[in-house]
């Protein structure tokens, strides 16, 4: 049967393969569409009536009737019950759910395990309709818009990366051209292209790539060639001896050898014995050793070196594929029945920042893969920092089938699920993710696993304003920190602890803390401490009512580069409410770039602070939004804040 398209990216239409198919009447349907597609624990009657009738002298009549119309187009069974939920009939598919949740397929009721193309997704969502009747809607579309362009840029760019790990080249081109269509300024996806370009024999092509990025960040930003474009073009792995002979026994020497170095701090020698040991590997034809040795290097990469790019993201795409995921789970992000899974020895050091690499031999169990896990869970890690959390949730969840039967790696991906979680403002999910993160790790006597869980646990109270849990929970990292001499981690233990003491007062305590992580953070080179860091002391020179220190912390923490897009969101908070507070002509730029920064990363308090500095600066759609925005967000500081606004 022919599949029918609902595509609501671009201009709204439906699509049936050779048929000429109703369409709906109205913008004011399309929009209960798209709204109702894209809550998917659905709305109440009341609520959605209200959002997109706000003038109407019926506003639940007119609801009524729009229902009515998109029951004649989709099915009577369609929509139905008090909150609505969209039910579609089998065989239709909506582009804007596949871009969030590309392993549905499309469908809400998530009953599809194929993947589609990204490259059918085109467009803004609801394309040339505007909605200036009913602001609060208006608000929120613009949200989804960008966060739908964020998800698709993002499918694209893991679309091409899977093309050539698979080596389809080819493939790879197109879909790394056109996420750059999107964002001209995405070095990653330049990078990947000029890869894609150098495996297809292109050299020239691959030059001519790495000039238009050269030329367009002069010209546009007064940067130089981004390091990930370069490395792409220019960087060449270590070459071992052609004497050395390639088995098993080679391989996991120099993967030990790579992990005594980094815990020695050498991270250089260690990352280029790591690069040994893939060659070596690949020269086996063993593809679980070469996953196995491209997840160990991925994992260096990331939490030694502060690697989140392109590079990064090929090496794990490789892995999967050399561990066996089809290319076409590769591609979609969808694990398929029938892929090849074995458990493997890889590092069992805890995630983020680790010193250690150790390795570890498990058995083999049916259908789970500890290679596998580590890859998705890295995967889902560095979604989760770029801001991307419907993807991160997919490789998180097939993170967590694969990690099936190994409860440290199932700790790890814990952990990483709260944090996404936080960042995105469930907090509940956030707390249950990582107490049961800490459980496994205590369980396990991971410290430094425990000592991350337990940090993130911290960082929720902190931001739900309960400072007696904060504390204890964050006391207890700074233990562990301390008596495993985890030095990276520090700054944002120390950082947390310091803002806890900040929200009761205690300035002499709070600054000592806060000190001591831009330090320490300035020491690593970590720009996502360095950001947190710049932030904390920004908030605490307002407290100390030096305001001018506060903007200078601020400046300096806004040159820095983090990765972590939701350390970069706080800090545009904090710099918006300064500029407020001063009556700065910057405020309005600083609330608008946190407002399109926290739409693009699904970070919903912030969004909702965003709104909230717009509204004081008199704009008056802004604080329409406000309540609607707030409403499904469990934070009690949040709401405080808002009232001492007036904005409740």
């Amino acid at each position: 049967m022919a599949e029918t398209w609902i595509r609501l990216l671009g201009p709204p239409r439906i699509e049936s393969a050779g048929t000429e198919f109703r369409q709906l009447r109205g913008r004011k349907a399309w929009a209960v569409l798209a709204y109702l597609a894209l809550q998917p624990e659905g709305s109440g009657r009341a609520r959605t009536a209200a959002l997109l009738f706000p003038d109407a002298g019926d506003p639940l009549g007119a609801l009524r009737w729009n229902l009515s119309e998109l029951r004649r187009t989709l099915g009577p069974d369609s929509i139905s019950g008090d909150p609505l939920r969209l039910r579609l009939p089998a065989g239709w598919r909506c582009d804007a759910v596949a871009a969030l949740h590309p392993a549905a397929n499309g469908n809400p009721n998530g009953d599809s395990d194929a993947g589609a193309d990204p490259r059918t997704f085109d467009g803004q969502l609801l394309e040339g309709l505007s909605f200036g009747d009913c602001p609060v809607f208006e608000s929120w579309l613009e949200d989804q818009r960008h966060r739908l362009e964020n998800c698709v840029l993002t499918l694209l760019y893991e679309a091409s990366l899977a093309a050539l790990a698979c080596g389809k080249a080819d493939d790879a081109v197109d879909l790394a051209t056109r996420a750059l269509h999107l964002d001209a300024f995405n070095a990653d996806c330049h990078a990947v292209l000029i890869r894609a370009f150098i495996a297809l024999g292109e050299h020239r092509r691959a030059r001519e790539q790495a000039d238009k990025c050269r030329d367009l960040y002069h010209r546009e930003l007064g940067l130089g060639l981004p390091a990930e474009v370069r490395r792409a073009l220019y960087d060449a792995a270590p070459t071992a001896e052609p004497g050395l002979p390639a088995n098993a026994a080679t391989v996991h020497s120099y993967l030990d050898a790579a992990g005594a170095s980094l815990s020695a701090g050498s991270v250089d020698r260690g990352l280029d014995q790591l690069r040994l040991a893939v060659e070596l590997a690949q020269r086996t034809g063993d593809g679980h050793l070469v996953a196995e040795s491209l997840v160990t290097l991925s994992s260096a990469l990331i939490h030694q070196a502060g690697g989140r790019g392109a590079e990064v993201a090929d090496l794990l795409h490789r892995a999967l594929q050399s561990e066996g995921v089809p290319s076409a789970a590769l591609q979609m992000g969808a694990l398929r029945p029938g892929s090849r899974s074995t458990a493997a020895r890889q590092s069992g050091a805890p995630p983020l920042g680790s010193t250690r690499s150790t390795a570890v031999r498990t058995e083999r169990r049916p259908g789970a893969s500890r290679v596998a896990a580590a890859a998705y869970r890295e995967l889902g890690y560095l979604s989760v920092q770029r801001g991307i959390p419907d993807r991160a949730a997919g490789w998180l969840e097939l993170a967590a089938k694969a990690a099936d039967g190994f409860p440290d790696e199932q700790s790890r991906i814990l952990a990483i699920k709260g944090m996404a979680a936080s960042d995105t403002a469930h907090y509940g999910e956030a707390l249950a993710a990582l107490t049961e993160s800490s459980r496994l790790a205590a369980e396990l006597g991971s410290p430094r696993l425990l000592a991350f869980s337990e940090a993130l646990i911290g960082r929720v109270h902190l931001q739900r304003e309960e400072l007696g849990l904060a504390a204890g929970t964050l006391d207890r990292a700074l233990a562990l920190v301390a008596a495993e001499r985890w030095t990276s981690f520090e700054p944002f233990v120390t950082g947390l602890r310091g803002e806890t003491y900040l929200a009761t007062g205690r300035l002499d305590d709070a600054a000592a803390l806060i000190d001591r992580s831009w330090v320490m953070a300035d020491v690593a080179g970590d720009h996502c401490f360095l950001t947190l860091a710049a932030g904390a002391k920004a908030r605490l020179s307002m407290a100390l009512g030096d305001p001018t220190a506060a903007e200078m912390w601020l400046r300096r923490g806004l040159e820095t580069t983090p990765w972590y897009l939701w350390y970069r969101a706080r800090l545009l908070d904090t710099a918006a409410e300064v500029a407020i507070a001063g009556s700065s002509p910057v405020a309005g730029d600083y609330a608008a770039k946190l407002g399109t920064m926290a739409s693009r990363g699904a970070l919903r308090e912030l969004l909702v602070r965003a709104h909230s500095h717009r509204a004081v600066l008199g704009d008056t759609a802004a604080a329409e939004a406000i309540p609607w925005l707030a409403k499904d967000i469990d934070n009690p500081a949040l709401n405080a804040y808002l009232a001492r606004r007036g904005q409740l």
